[in-house]
């Protein structure tokens, strides 16, 4: 009978207290259920009404990091740098995990990954990939070029765009116009616009130039205290040696 209950469980992967009561019936024996089944090493709670079932072999969850953090709430998927690993563009693993949605949640820790909340009400450029959802390439872009200086940092991000080969512009575009910010259309033109394997056209840039308003800024609020130029064409201030971040000698973007 154990197994039985496991082997219900085993196709869920990962799943909520409502989950399994809608397998088990009423609250009481799901509870119960439950109880034994993590007694026995058969399951584990992620946190609060959320658990991962674990497979007999590795002892670990069978679910994978990505297919936990979609299903922390209703509406969660991974993002910013996690979705970069996700589609191996990461120049780095991080032990932390992205993960966007509408419903907040408390951060949390399991099997050695950290569970962050990027609480947004963006239902655009979202992908399911079978188990998985996760923002499409663009709006995974958009997203790190917005918050380099909340995840990962600038190096990691221009690491990371380095390995794009394509991207679709028309849809750059539509997402800069419902993201509706005029600083991230200018680090977005400014940071692409050395990526020529992207094959964005002249149109993309273009848009982008008619797009950033009239404020300079700075790339991000700690350049203030560094050695930057400041570039006409973008209104923006930049690291007097930003290539030197990705290649030692490289060629510097001014």
């Amino acid at each position: 009978m154990v197994l039985e209950y496991y082997e219900k469980l085993l196709q869920l992967k990962c799943f909520s207290f409502d989950d399994a009561a809608k397998i088990f019936g009423n609250e009481r024996r799901t509870k119960n259920i439950l109880y034994m089944l993590k007694k026995k090493g058969l399951l584990q709670s992620v946190r609060r009404n959320y658990y991962a079932t674990i497979s007999l072999e590795t002892k670990e969850a069978v679910a994978t990091p990505f297919e936990i953090a979609s299903s922390i709430t209703e509406n969660s998927y991974i993002s910013h740098h996690s979705a970069f690993e996700f589609y191996g563009l990461a120049n780095q693993v991080f032990s932390d995990i992205y993960v966007s949605t509408e419903q907040e949640f408390r951060e949390f820790e399991f099997g050695g990954r950290w569970y962050h909340c990027m609480k947004s009400k963006r239902d655009f450029g979202i992908s399911l990939q079978k188990t998985v959802r996760v923002t499409d390439l663009e709006r995974t872009v958009l997203d790190n070029i917005k918050d380099f200086d909340k995840v990962g940092g600038l190096e990691e991000l221009l690491r990371c765009l380095e390995m794009i080969t394509v991207l679709d512009e028309s849809r750059l575009i539509t997402y800069l116009e419902k993201y509706h910010n005029q600083f991230l259309v200018q680090k977005a033109g400014y940071l692409l616009s050395f990526y020529p394997q992207t094959k964005l056209s002249d149109e993309f840039f273009d848009f982008c130039k008619k797009n950033i308003g009239n404020s300079s800024r700075y790339l991000y609020h700690d350049l203030k205290k560094e050695r930057n130029v400041f570039l006409k064409e973008w209104n923006l201030c930049i690291p007097e040696d930003i290539m030197q971040l990705v290649n030692e000698g490289g060629e510097q973007l001014v």
